[in-house]
């Protein structure tokens, strides 16, 4: 069995520059904004680069004994910028690395829909006044928070709502375990137009729901939106690892999915929805996310499937016709878990999460059968490509994310292939349960 890795720590900073090559705007830890965080020390540190506000690219630098740390992630931001061109890019160097620079801003002359944020939580009080209180600060004109406390063991939760976020925030109560079912419950009672998704392990950037939702006025086809998800701490080895193993994040270019005109250079579209984003960072046009059924009750945590909640609606709405986008401007921070017990158990659920989600579009959308036969070979081959196990001889350093060489042990890749052969027996035990609940906007 593999030892875990030791990589020292990173801080995690936020860099804003006046142009590829301009002056520093604003520095520091992660906070509200650029410059509101923690102070940066000396040391190793993992920072996203911003372009007068826009996030652009990250950078792994040491900062020098006695150096500025301000000028010295500057200089290296600096430079990798000067050699990243303007588009998707995987970039590895050895003073940095990125993913490419945004450049399709939103256009602020659309009209903003308005919009309901579910956040499904559990026994975490202290997690989510943090997520709430970002949530709160967002420049979005017009918008409402609700709360799915999923099957509670205290009061905690609903303290804390009726308590400091009082008339602020709705809090809704869902007895039944899941993810999905909890997702269900804030589809039925929101009032947006737009239902948004997060966690409440993150710190949403105040532009973040702007950003997420605008596409939607600008493209009536579109049916979701998905957006930048970083480290909000580096703290641990097993943060470091999941980070360098790829995150979460999706690059920093803009992409959109039509159903219409299947992507070349994706072979496996639309079944390899993990590219699409994830579920702390989504955004649904309600009414296609209801006709479409909404979330899989018998996915994703809490269920015996383990995962896949995210990945099942990507494909659904799809699968009615609607457009999905990705856009790296809607920027939440994310606090991976800490210890390696806590990675060992994601290893394996994300590959449960994988194999249990397909098994749900295979039970609950048979018309995708035959285009999912078609490309099971090349699929299979994918999944293998992507849990394999790579050299972590030298420190997990986070990298450009989408690509292939990350370190990830050989312990982690056992579980991961373990969890996806265990992931449609998880999703047939989760079936069973929750046999006879049906989305709450149909009613009894």
């Amino acid at each position: 069995m593999d030892n875990p890795p030791s990589p020292a720590p990173l801080q995690v900073a936020q860099l804003d520059l006046d142009g590829p090559e301009g002056a520093v705007i604003g520095f520091g830890g992660v906070g509200p904004s650029p410059g509101t965080g923690p102070e940066i020390a000396g040391g190793d540190v993992y920072a996203l680069v911003r372009l007068r506000g826009r996030p652009a690219a990250t950078v792994v630098c040491r900062v020098p004994p006695g150096k500025n740390p301000a000028d010295a992630v500057a200089a290296e931001a600096r430079a990798l910028l000067a050699r990243t061109p303007a588009h998707p890019v995987r970039d590895d160097h050895a003073g940095g690395h990125a993913d490419g620079i945004a450049t399709d801003p939103t256009d602020p002359r659309e009209p903003a829909p308005t919009v309901s944020v579910v956040i499904a939580t559990r026994e975490r009080p202290e997690q989510l006044a943090r997520a709430l209180d970002s949530l709160l600060a967002q420049d979005h004109p017009g918008f409402e928070i609700v709360v799915v406390d999923n099957a509670p063991l205290t009061t905690g939760t609903e303290d804390l709502v009726s308590g400091a976020y009082r008339d602020r925030v709705r809090y809704v109560r869902e007895e039944v375990p899941g993810l999905a079912i909890a997702h269900n419950r804030g589809v039925a009672v929101a009032a947006g137009e737009v239902i948004a998704f997060t966690d409440d392990d993150v710190i949403a950037d105040p532009h973040w729901l702007t950003a997420l939702t605008a596409p939607f006025a600008a493209d009536p086809g579109l049916g979701c939106t998905t957006g930048l998800i970083l480290p909000a701490r580096l703290g641990t080895p097993a943060q470091i690892l999941l980070e360098s193993h790829g995150g979460f994040a999706k690059g920093f270019a803009p992409r959109t999915w039509d159903p219409a005109a299947p992507p070349a250079d994706e072979p496996l579209f639309p079944f390899t929805a993990g590219s699409f984003g994830s579920g702390a960072n989504m955004a649904f046009r309600a009414a296609a996310l209801r006709a479409a059924g909404g979330f899989d009750p018998a996915t994703g945590t809490g269920t015996p499937a383990r995962g896949g909640d995210d990945l099942y609606a990507f494909v659904s709405v799809l699968a009615a016709g609607h457009r999905l986008c990705y856009t790296p401007e809607a920027l939440v921070w994310h606090h991976h878990r800490e210890t390696w017990r806590d990675l060992t158990n994601q290893a394996y659920g994300y590959g449960a999460g994988l194999t249990a989600y397909l098994t749900a579009l295979l039970v609950r959308r048979p018309a995708l059968i035959p285009a999912l036969l078609r490309k099971l070979p090349r699929g299979l081959a994918h999944a293998r490509t992507i849990t394999a196990h790579r050299d972590t001889a030298e420190a997990a350093v986070p990298g450009a994310h989408g690509a292939q060489g990350h370190a990830w042990p050989r312990q982690l890749s056992r579980l991961e292939r373990r969890g996806m052969l265990a992931g449609p027996v998880g999703y047939v035990r989760a079936r069973r349960r929750v046999r006879g609940i049906r989305p709450p906007w149909h009613g009894c």
